[in-house]
């Protein structure tokens, strides 16, 4: 069985992008907005090297909520993709959810099961690629990222992401760890990964 990393991407991989217009830290809405960490290829790349699958997780509801269009959404994603592969980063497979409950487009205002805490995407990864979910991992920034990987039953890190810190209220949801950034991150999960080998 093999093993695997789900990560949340933007504050985790890549910068969040601050919105006039809601005044609150979100997605890049184009491709010229996206930033990656200047840790996060390496990080990644610490993690293959470490025989983890990576796979991307990650809510994109803004097309649904009306801030952008679905073709600007998936131009990030291209240029995400791009500079990863440029690095010789391959992920397993990306799973974007762009569902939103209170959303104002018809067919993505709904309530699903891929929007995380949702283990929708989780549970497919699990099947197609024979996870061990007890050797796997989930990195976020937000609790939502926490209670996905708890209800999965894998490990869970959430990013001290500091502008998440302070416009979203904690839930009190504890991660097995916590981790100031991506690379931090990595490093608990090859430390905890040799612990259990020894």
């Amino acid at each position: 069985m093999g093993k695997g990393v789900f990560l949340d991407r933007d504050g985790v991989i890549n910068y969040n992008v601050f919105n006039t217009a809601t005044s609150l830290w979100e997605s890049p809405h184009a491709p010229e907005r996206l930033k990656l960490f200047p840790w996060s290829i390496e990080s990644l790349h610490r993690l293959l090297e470490n025989k983890y699958k990576l796979f991307l997780i990650s809510n994109q509801p803004s097309y649904a909520k009306g801030k952008t269009s679905l073709e600007n959404i998936k131009a990030v994603h291209e240029k995400f993709n791009s500079i990863l592969i440029d690095n010789q980063i391959l992920f397993t497979e990306y799973y974007y959810c762009y569902h939103h409950p209170q959303g104002i487009v018809p067919d993505l205002s709904i309530e699903c099961d891929c929007r995380k805490p949702g283990i929708l995407f989780l549970r497919e990864a699990e099947k197609k690629y024979s996870l061990d979910m007890k050797l796997s991992w989930i990195i976020g920034d937000r609790d939502t990222d926490i209670l996905c990987g708890q209800k999965a039953g894998i490990r869970t890190i959430r990013i001290l992401n500091q502008e998440e810190l302070q416009e979203v209220k904690m839930l009190a949801i504890n991660p097995d760890f916590k981790a100031a950034n991506l690379s931090e991150a990595v490093s608990i999960i090859i430390r905890e990964t040799r612990s259990v080998q020894l």
